[in-house]
């Protein structure tokens, strides 16, 4: 019986560990995506309005546009 128990009970102690490795992999990630928007962000900043203007964008429209909340319609639409 005690064989039986130790073989049930050792599967759910390894996914634990899986999943606190995978909770982390996964917050690194949003971590890095993070300051990777934010790099982006500035660097768009740093363009005047003309520079904007030669790739569709308002000063208005940087973060939209770095978190992906614009679609090529409305891009298009402001030309």
């Amino acid at each position: 019986m005690s064989a039986t128990l130790s073989t049930i009970i050792h599967p759910a102690g390894a996914s634990r560990t899986g999943a606190g490795l995978l909770t982390v992999t996964a917050s690194w990630k949003r971590i890095r995506r993070h300051f990777a928007r934010r790099a982006a962000v500035a660097h768009l900043r740093e363009l005047d309005d003309e520079g904007l203007r030669d790739i569709g964008l308002a000063y208005s429209e940087i973060e939209a546009a770095v978190h992906g909340f614009m679609t090529a319609p409305n891009r298009a639409r402001m030309r």
